[in-house]
Protein backbone atom coordinates (compact mmCIF):
# COMPACT_ATOMS: atom_id res chain seq x y z
CA UNK A 1 0.00 0.00 0.00
CA UNK A 2 1.42 3.38 -1.04
CA UNK A 3 -0.11 7.23 0.08
CA UNK A 4 1.23 10.33 -0.53
CA UNK A 5 4.03 10.57 0.76
CA UNK A 6 7.02 10.12 -1.40
CA UNK A 7 10.86 9.90 0.51
CA UNK A 8 13.97 9.60 -1.75
CA UNK A 9 11.94 9.85 -4.73
CA UNK A 10 9.92 6.62 -3.84
CA UNK A 11 6.75 5.89 -2.33
CA UNK A 12 6.45 5.29 1.73
CA UNK A 13 5.16 1.71 1.82
CA UNK A 14 3.02 0.22 4.40
CA UNK A 15 2.26 -3.38 4.64
CA UNK A 16 -0.08 -4.77 6.65
CA UNK A 17 -0.26 -8.20 8.52
CA UNK A 18 -2.75 -10.35 7.26
CA UNK A 19 -2.57 -13.38 9.40
CA UNK A 20 -1.21 -11.82 13.42
CA UNK A 21 -2.64 -13.84 16.24
CA UNK A 22 -6.49 -12.39 17.24
CA UNK A 23 -4.91 -11.31 20.78
CA UNK A 24 -1.34 -11.22 22.41
CA UNK A 25 2.06 -9.45 20.99
CA UNK A 26 2.03 -9.14 17.10
CA UNK A 27 3.51 -6.42 14.79
CA UNK A 28 0.41 -5.34 12.83
CA UNK A 29 2.13 -2.97 10.22
CA UNK A 30 5.29 -1.53 8.70
CA UNK A 31 6.33 1.40 6.73
CA UNK A 32 9.73 0.71 4.31
CA UNK A 33 11.53 3.38 2.27
CA UNK A 34 12.68 1.76 -1.15
CA UNK A 35 14.02 5.13 -1.92
CA UNK A 36 16.63 4.81 0.98
CA UNK A 37 17.95 1.56 1.22
CA UNK A 38 14.81 -0.27 1.48
CA UNK A 39 15.32 0.79 5.35
CA UNK A 40 12.46 0.48 7.79
CA UNK A 41 10.52 3.74 9.00
CA UNK A 42 8.39 1.82 11.30
CA UNK A 43 6.40 -0.51 12.42
CA UNK A 44 3.36 -1.29 14.77
CA UNK A 45 3.18 -3.28 17.76
CA UNK A 46 0.47 -4.62 20.06
CA UNK A 47 1.50 -5.00 23.29
CA UNK A 48 0.30 -7.71 25.75
CA UNK A 49 -2.29 -5.27 27.12
CA UNK A 50 -3.81 -4.59 23.65
CA UNK A 51 -2.69 -1.29 23.39
CA UNK A 52 -0.94 -0.60 20.09
CA UNK A 53 2.36 1.69 20.08
CA UNK A 54 5.37 2.28 17.67
CA UNK A 55 7.70 -0.47 18.25
CA UNK A 56 10.59 1.62 16.63
CA UNK A 57 12.23 4.79 17.60
CA UNK A 58 12.13 7.22 14.38
CA UNK A 59 10.13 10.30 13.64
CA UNK A 60 7.00 11.22 11.72
CA UNK A 61 7.15 10.38 8.28
CA UNK A 62 6.87 13.63 7.18
CA UNK A 63 9.97 14.73 9.89
CA UNK A 64 11.90 11.91 8.15
CA UNK A 65 11.33 13.12 5.03
CA UNK A 66 12.82 16.53 6.07
CA UNK A 67 15.98 14.58 7.65
CA UNK A 68 16.25 12.19 4.36
CA UNK A 69 17.03 15.08 1.98
CA UNK A 70 20.11 14.24 0.77
CA UNK A 71 21.64 17.80 2.65
CA UNK A 72 24.66 18.16 4.39
CA UNK A 73 23.58 16.33 7.73
CA UNK A 74 22.31 13.69 5.20
CA UNK A 75 25.99 13.03 3.32
CA UNK A 76 25.98 9.73 2.07
CA UNK A 77 22.79 8.48 3.12
CA UNK A 78 24.04 9.43 7.34
CA UNK A 79 20.62 9.96 8.40
CA UNK A 80 19.23 6.48 7.57
CA UNK A 81 20.94 5.21 10.27
CA UNK A 82 19.96 7.98 13.03
CA UNK A 83 16.64 6.43 13.51
CA UNK A 84 14.12 3.07 12.39
CA UNK A 85 15.89 0.59 10.74
CA UNK A 86 18.55 0.88 8.06
CA UNK A 87 19.70 -2.47 5.87
CA UNK A 88 23.69 -2.52 5.96
CA UNK A 89 25.72 -3.30 2.80
CA UNK A 90 28.46 -4.05 1.84
CA UNK A 91 29.76 -4.01 4.71
CA UNK A 92 28.39 -3.09 8.28
CA UNK A 93 30.04 -0.96 11.17
CA UNK A 94 33.22 1.33 10.32
CA UNK A 95 36.26 1.30 7.99
CA UNK A 96 39.07 3.06 8.49
CA UNK A 97 41.69 4.50 6.08
CA UNK A 98 43.47 7.62 5.26
CA UNK A 99 41.76 10.94 5.19
CA UNK A 100 41.97 12.78 1.75
CA UNK A 101 42.41 16.42 2.02
CA UNK A 102 39.64 18.44 0.47
CA UNK A 103 37.22 15.60 -0.19
CA UNK A 104 34.56 13.44 2.32
CA UNK A 105 36.84 10.22 1.56
CA UNK A 106 38.99 7.98 3.35
CA UNK A 107 41.65 5.78 1.31
CA UNK A 108 42.08 2.57 2.13
CA UNK A 109 42.54 -1.38 1.44
CA UNK A 110 39.59 -3.98 0.79
CA UNK A 111 40.17 -7.31 0.02
CA UNK A 112 43.77 -6.02 -1.27
CA UNK A 113 42.16 -3.92 -3.59
CA UNK A 114 43.02 0.33 -2.86
CA UNK A 115 39.08 2.19 -3.13
CA UNK A 116 37.86 5.47 -1.92
CA UNK A 117 35.25 5.50 0.47
CA UNK A 118 32.50 8.42 2.09
CA UNK A 119 34.30 9.75 4.99
CA UNK A 120 31.19 9.88 6.40
CA UNK A 121 30.95 9.08 10.33
CA UNK A 122 33.52 9.59 13.11
CA UNK A 123 34.14 10.79 16.93
CA UNK A 124 33.12 13.90 18.13
CA UNK A 125 36.11 15.46 20.04
CA UNK A 126 38.45 17.66 17.95
CA UNK A 127 41.02 15.75 16.17
CA UNK A 128 38.63 12.60 16.44
CA UNK A 129 39.36 10.12 13.60
CA UNK A 130 37.16 10.08 10.97
CA UNK A 131 36.18 7.17 8.76
CA UNK A 132 33.86 5.24 6.73
CA UNK A 133 30.49 4.13 8.26
CA UNK A 134 27.32 1.51 7.72
CA UNK A 135 27.73 0.70 3.74
CA UNK A 136 26.98 1.89 0.65
CA UNK A 137 23.43 1.48 -0.08
CA UNK A 138 21.74 4.08 2.69
CA UNK A 139 20.53 6.64 -0.01
CA UNK A 140 19.57 3.90 -3.17
CA UNK A 141 17.11 3.89 -4.33
CA UNK A 142 15.71 0.58 -4.68
CA UNK A 143 12.87 -0.66 -7.54
CA UNK A 144 10.46 -2.67 -5.75
CA UNK A 145 6.96 -4.46 -5.94
CA UNK A 146 4.46 -5.16 -3.39
CA UNK A 147 3.19 -8.93 -4.17
CA UNK A 148 0.59 -8.84 -1.36
CA UNK A 149 -0.26 -6.19 1.41
CA UNK A 150 1.91 -7.93 3.76
CA UNK A 151 5.27 -8.25 1.88
CA UNK A 152 7.25 -5.78 -0.61
CA UNK A 153 10.17 -6.76 -2.40
CA UNK A 154 12.84 -5.25 -4.28
CA UNK A 155 16.09 -5.42 -5.93
CA UNK A 156 19.32 -3.53 -6.50
CA UNK A 157 21.64 -4.04 -9.03
CA UNK A 158 24.22 -2.25 -6.53
CA UNK A 159 27.72 -2.90 -9.42
CA UNK A 160 30.43 -2.01 -8.07
CA UNK A 161 28.42 0.65 -5.43
CA UNK A 162 29.79 3.52 -7.92
CA UNK A 163 33.07 2.13 -8.22
CA UNK A 164 33.81 2.14 -4.45
CA UNK A 165 33.96 -1.71 -4.00
CA UNK A 166 36.20 -4.78 -5.21
CA UNK A 167 33.25 -7.09 -7.71
CA UNK A 168 30.11 -6.58 -8.90
CA UNK A 169 26.81 -7.51 -6.64
CA UNK A 170 23.34 -7.54 -7.57
CA UNK A 171 20.94 -7.72 -4.16
CA UNK A 172 17.17 -8.86 -3.16
CA UNK A 173 15.21 -7.32 -0.63
CA UNK A 174 12.15 -8.20 1.28
CA UNK A 175 10.20 -7.07 4.06
CA UNK A 176 6.96 -9.29 5.11
CA UNK A 177 4.76 -9.25 8.02
CA UNK A 178 3.73 -13.31 8.88
CA UNK A 179 2.46 -14.97 12.41
CA UNK A 180 2.97 -11.93 14.29
CA UNK A 181 6.55 -11.11 13.53
CA UNK A 182 8.41 -8.71 11.26
CA UNK A 183 11.27 -10.73 8.93
CA UNK A 184 13.60 -9.05 6.83
CA UNK A 185 15.23 -11.35 3.93
CA UNK A 186 18.67 -9.43 1.90
CA UNK A 187 19.99 -12.07 -0.98
CA UNK A 188 23.30 -10.62 -2.53
CA UNK A 189 24.38 -11.99 -5.80
CA UNK A 190 28.21 -12.21 -7.06
CA UNK A 191 27.19 -10.95 -10.67
CA UNK A 192 30.81 -10.09 -11.46
CA UNK A 193 33.97 -12.44 -13.09
CA UNK A 194 36.28 -12.16 -9.15
CA UNK A 195 35.58 -12.70 -5.70
CA UNK A 196 32.99 -10.04 -4.09
CA UNK A 197 33.93 -9.26 -0.22
CA UNK A 198 30.84 -8.97 1.87
CA UNK A 199 29.36 -7.92 5.05
CA UNK A 200 25.42 -7.08 5.60
CA UNK A 201 23.91 -5.52 8.31
CA UNK A 202 20.60 -4.14 10.06
CA UNK A 203 20.45 -0.92 12.38
CA UNK A 204 17.30 -0.94 14.38
CA UNK A 205 15.85 1.03 16.69
CA UNK A 206 13.82 -0.68 19.21
CA UNK A 207 11.69 1.67 21.41
CA UNK A 208 11.38 0.92 24.54
CA UNK A 209 7.34 1.17 25.43
CA UNK A 210 7.33 1.57 28.96
CA UNK A 211 9.86 4.59 28.27
CA UNK A 212 11.88 3.27 31.37
CA UNK A 213 15.75 2.30 30.35
CA UNK A 214 16.68 1.56 33.22
CA UNK A 215 14.31 -1.19 33.86
CA UNK A 216 14.88 -3.23 30.37
CA UNK A 217 16.64 -6.23 30.29
CA UNK A 218 19.03 -7.80 27.45
CA UNK A 219 19.88 -10.99 26.77
CA UNK A 220 23.51 -11.46 24.54
CA UNK A 221 23.96 -15.29 24.15
CA UNK A 222 27.63 -14.11 23.29
CA UNK A 223 31.08 -15.32 25.07
CA UNK A 224 33.46 -12.08 23.67
CA UNK A 225 33.09 -8.61 23.43
CA UNK A 226 35.27 -6.67 21.20
CA UNK A 227 37.59 -3.67 22.88
CA UNK A 228 37.30 -0.60 21.88
CA UNK A 229 39.80 2.66 22.39
CA UNK A 230 36.55 4.93 23.60
CA UNK A 231 33.22 5.63 23.42
CA UNK A 232 33.73 8.73 20.90
CA UNK A 233 35.57 7.19 17.96
CA UNK A 234 34.37 3.77 18.72
CA UNK A 235 37.51 1.72 17.25
CA UNK A 236 38.66 -1.68 17.31
CA UNK A 237 41.64 -2.45 19.37
CA UNK A 238 42.20 -5.93 17.74
CA UNK A 239 41.55 -7.37 21.25
CA UNK A 240 38.38 -9.70 21.81
CA UNK A 241 37.62 -9.61 25.95
CA UNK A 242 35.77 -12.68 27.42
CA UNK A 243 32.18 -11.26 29.00
CA UNK A 244 31.52 -13.27 31.62
CA UNK A 245 31.18 -12.41 34.92
CA UNK A 246 31.67 -8.62 33.85
CA UNK A 247 29.30 -5.66 33.29
CA UNK A 248 29.19 -6.93 29.66
CA UNK A 249 27.92 -10.35 30.96
CA UNK A 250 24.29 -11.28 28.99
CA UNK A 251 24.17 -14.45 28.75
CA UNK A 252 20.81 -14.65 31.14
CA UNK A 253 18.60 -10.89 31.16
CA UNK A 254 20.32 -8.33 32.64
CA UNK A 255 19.13 -4.82 33.43
CA UNK A 256 20.18 -2.12 31.57
CA UNK A 257 20.42 -0.35 34.68
CA UNK A 258 23.27 3.05 34.36
CA UNK A 259 25.37 0.56 31.57
CA UNK A 260 26.16 2.61 28.49
CA UNK A 261 26.49 -0.07 25.73
CA UNK A 262 27.65 0.78 22.20
CA UNK A 263 29.54 -2.65 21.96
CA UNK A 264 30.07 -5.48 19.64
CA UNK A 265 29.25 -8.91 20.85
CA UNK A 266 30.70 -11.91 19.33
CA UNK A 267 31.53 -16.33 19.48
CA UNK A 268 27.88 -16.39 19.80
CA UNK A 269 26.17 -18.99 21.28
CA UNK A 270 22.96 -18.73 19.55
CA UNK A 271 21.86 -15.89 17.02
CA UNK A 272 19.63 -14.57 19.00
CA UNK A 273 19.61 -11.58 21.36
CA UNK A 274 16.20 -10.54 23.53
CA UNK A 275 15.46 -6.98 24.30
CA UNK A 276 12.65 -7.07 27.62
CA UNK A 277 10.81 -4.39 28.83
CA UNK A 278 8.74 -5.47 31.87
CA UNK A 279 7.44 -2.32 32.62
CA UNK A 280 5.68 -3.12 29.62
CA UNK A 281 5.40 -7.31 30.24
CA UNK A 282 7.10 -7.20 26.79
CA UNK A 283 9.47 -9.39 25.18
CA UNK A 284 11.57 -9.30 21.40
CA UNK A 285 13.39 -11.79 20.40
CA UNK A 286 15.79 -10.90 17.08
CA UNK A 287 16.78 -13.70 15.54
CA UNK A 288 19.45 -13.97 12.80
CA UNK A 289 19.80 -17.28 11.35
CA UNK A 290 22.51 -16.85 8.33
CA UNK A 291 25.54 -18.88 9.08
CA UNK A 292 27.12 -16.07 8.12
CA UNK A 293 26.28 -13.36 11.11
CA UNK A 294 28.91 -13.91 13.37
CA UNK A 295 27.90 -10.32 16.10
CA UNK A 296 25.65 -8.84 17.25
CA UNK A 297 26.64 -4.93 17.84
CA UNK A 298 24.42 -3.38 20.79
CA UNK A 299 23.73 0.94 21.28
CA UNK A 300 22.09 1.78 24.49
CA UNK A 301 22.45 5.36 25.00
CA UNK A 302 21.78 6.78 28.52
CA UNK A 303 18.33 8.58 29.02
CA UNK A 304 17.43 7.38 25.76
CA UNK A 305 14.28 4.88 25.58
CA UNK A 306 15.64 2.20 22.41
CA UNK A 307 17.89 -0.42 22.00
CA UNK A 308 19.79 -0.63 18.87
CA UNK A 309 20.40 -4.74 18.20
CA UNK A 310 22.42 -4.97 14.78
CA UNK A 311 22.88 -8.81 13.88
CA UNK A 312 25.74 -8.59 11.42
CA UNK A 313 28.29 -10.61 9.15
CA UNK A 314 31.28 -8.78 10.75
CA UNK A 315 33.02 -7.09 13.18
CA UNK A 316 34.08 -3.48 12.86
CA UNK A 317 37.00 -2.75 10.31
CA UNK A 318 37.29 -5.59 9.48
CA UNK A 319 39.95 -5.51 7.15
CA UNK A 320 42.29 -3.38 9.18
CA UNK A 321 45.60 -4.69 10.21
CA UNK A 322 45.03 -4.46 13.98
CA UNK A 323 43.12 -7.90 13.58
CA UNK A 324 46.54 -9.36 12.44
CA UNK A 325 44.57 -11.64 9.85
CA UNK A 326 41.72 -12.31 12.52
CA UNK A 327 38.77 -13.66 10.41
CA UNK A 328 36.18 -10.70 11.03
CA UNK A 329 33.02 -12.42 9.55
CA UNK A 330 33.24 -10.76 5.70
CA UNK A 331 32.54 -13.41 3.17
CA UNK A 332 34.56 -14.03 0.31
CA UNK A 333 31.41 -14.72 -2.27
CA UNK A 334 32.67 -16.01 -5.28
CA UNK A 335 31.38 -15.50 -8.83
CA UNK A 336 28.33 -16.73 -8.94
CA UNK A 337 27.63 -17.28 -5.31
CA UNK A 338 24.90 -15.69 -3.22
CA UNK A 339 25.09 -14.68 0.54
CA UNK A 340 21.88 -15.14 2.47
CA UNK A 341 21.17 -12.40 5.58
CA UNK A 342 17.96 -12.61 7.37
CA UNK A 343 16.64 -10.98 10.82
CA UNK A 344 12.97 -11.97 12.12
CA UNK A 345 11.38 -10.04 15.04
CA UNK A 346 9.45 -11.78 17.59
CA UNK A 347 7.49 -9.47 20.02
CA UNK A 348 6.65 -12.29 23.33
CA UNK A 349 4.87 -11.62 26.35
CA UNK A 350 7.01 -11.77 29.44
CA UNK A 351 5.92 -14.25 31.96
CA UNK A 352 6.67 -12.25 35.30
CA UNK A 353 5.04 -9.57 36.83
CA UNK A 354 6.38 -5.93 36.15
CA UNK A 355 8.97 -4.87 38.58
CA UNK A 356 9.70 -9.09 39.00
CA UNK A 357 13.14 -10.01 38.22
Amino acid sequence: MTGGATIGGAPVVTLIAGDAPASGPAFLAAEVLPGRGFMLLQASLRLPDGRVVDAIHAPSTAEAARALDGGPEDFAGNAAFSFGGAILLPYANRIRGRALPERREIETQIAGERVRLPRNWGGKRPGAEQYAMHGLILDAAVPFDQPSRDRITGRLAAGDFGGRWPGQAEADFEWSLAGGALLLTVRTRNVGDRPLPLGVGWHPYFALPSGDRRQARLRVPARLRVEVNDYDEVLPTGRLTPVAGGPYDFARPAQLGDLYLDDCFTDLEAAAVEIQDPAAGLGLRIIAPSPHVGAFQIYAPLEQAFVVVEPQFNLADPFGAEWGGRDTGMVRLEPGGTATYEARVEPFALATAAGNP
